[in-house]
Order: C-alpha cells, then sequence, then structure tokens
C-alpha cells in the first residue's frame, strides 16, 4: 500500500575514502518533488537502548506538524499511519528502516501520526518539524492496536513511556483530522 509515494526519499550520498556527504535538506529540491513545507522545528532524539518505541504521535490542528525523520545514528523501524477521517487509506501505515548508513528520510505529513523503534543501541532520530511543539494539541494512537497491524520489529521486550502503552485504539478516538482538510 502506498499512501503517498514520497514517503521514502533517499538523498544522494556521495563518497570517498573519508566517508561521504550528503546534502540532507534542501528546499528547493523538495519543491521539485513536491513537499511545499516550511519546517520551522528541529527535534533531535537519543534512545540507548534496542527496542525503545515512541509513538504513535501527532499535534492536531491548529499546531499540527508535518515532519521530515531521519537517523543519524544507529538504526530505526520508522512508521507513519493514517489518521484523516474520510480518508482512504485511513487506519493503513507504512514503514520503513532509516539508518544511519542508509540516510533515507520518510516524510510524514499532516494528518498522519508517527512512531519509531529503535533496532540499534544508542539511535539518535533527526526530524524537521512544519509547526512549533505544542504539548495542548498531543495526541497519540495506540502503537499495537490490532485494527491498524503494524508489523514491528520488535523482541519480547519493549521500552515505552507510560503515555504511549495507554494510548487509545483508533475505536476509540476522534481524529482532529479531516482528508483534503488541514494540510
Amino acid at each position: 500500500m502506498k499512501m503517498n509515494s514520497l514517503s521514502l526519499i533517499k538523498p544522494r550520498r556521495f563518497k570517498d575514502h573519508r566517508g561521504f556527504f550528503a546534502e540532507t535538506y534542501s528546499r528547493n529540491t523538495y519543491l521539485e518533488i513536491g513537499i511545499d513545507v516550511e519546517f520551522v522545528q528541529d527535534n533531535h532524539s537519543f534512545s540507548t537502548e534496542v527496542n525503545t518505541l515512541r509513538g504513535l504521535h501527532f499535534q492536531a490542528p491548529p499546531c499540527a506538524q508535518a515532519k521530515l525523520v531521519r537517523c543519524g545514528r544507529g538504526a530505526i523501524f520508522d512508521v507513519m499511519v493514517d489518521i484523516r477521517c474520510g480518508s482512504p487509506s485511513y487506519g493503513q501505515w507504512e514503514g520503513y528502516e532509516l539508518t544511519a548508513e542508509n540516510g533515507h528520510q520518510l516524510y510524514v505529513p499532516v494528518g498522519f501520526a508517527h512512531g519509531f523503534i529503535t533496532l540499534q543501541p544508542n539511535s539518535e532520530i533527526v526530524y524537521k518539524c512544519s509547526n512549533y511543539y505544542a504539548p495542548e494539541t498531543e495526541g497519540s494512537v495506540l502503537w499495537s492496536d490490532p485494527d491498524i497491524g503494524i508489523n514491528w520489529p520488535a523482541g519480547a521486550h519493549l521500552i515505552l513511556s507510560e503515555t504511549d502503552a495507554c494510548a487509545p485504539l483508533l475505536t476509540d478516538f476522534e481524529s482532529p483530522f479531516v482528508f483534503g482538510e488541514n494540510s
């Protein structure tokens, strides 16, 4: 299932004996591929343990956020879930492995919940947001909701926040997003 053909972005890397160089963001380049978003905030998340799961999070309008996510160190399985009422892909998910080595990025549009699980210790996630952090608009959906059915690559022991462990099911929550609006 493809909710958005622009979801996974693979920036070019120029490698030599010293390492590599990659342009991780250029407004003109992203405009050329159809991402017309002004990013206003950068965030950096660090998780020490493998199987640390964060999500599925979103910010509601008027502070909704699009995100451009990449892994600066280690590896994660990064997921987005369509939570826009009326969307043909409502409740469906996409997930990609983002690693420091592959340099891939995930574009998460407004109206999608976002989460990830760490695949390596000491993983760092760096992401741009199209709106400022507004705790009063935070929301979440349960990471293990059987109606969504995310195939998380997890071991037996997950590390979760209490908030993420108690998030509502998709059927028990009223989405603040409507397909075709809020974007």
